[in-house]
């Protein structure tokens, strides 16, 4: 198998829309009640945090290649 590179943007994401889904299987089951509105921000702050991780990895990465290319050079 390829290996791939590491995106902890969407393991943030992911882990975040896995726990609305485990808020909405709890309410469901009936171990608590939420209001309807409660996954909004857990949804919203895992997209959030998954966008600025993306972009922190992009610039990161874009860095490392760019230096990589210039020492290569010489």
């Amino acid at each position: 198998m390829p290996r791939h590179e590491f995106q902890p943007g969407k393991l943030i994401a992911g882990l975040f829309l896995t726990a609305a889904g485990a808020l909405y299987l709890g309410d469901a089951l009936g171990s608590w009640e939420l209001p309807w509105f409660t996954v909004i921000p857990v949804v919203t702050a895992g997209l959030l945090l998954a966008a600025v991780a993306g972009t922190a990895t992009y610039v990161i990465r874009r860095r490392r290649r760019s230096h990589v290319t210039d020492s290569g050079s010489r």
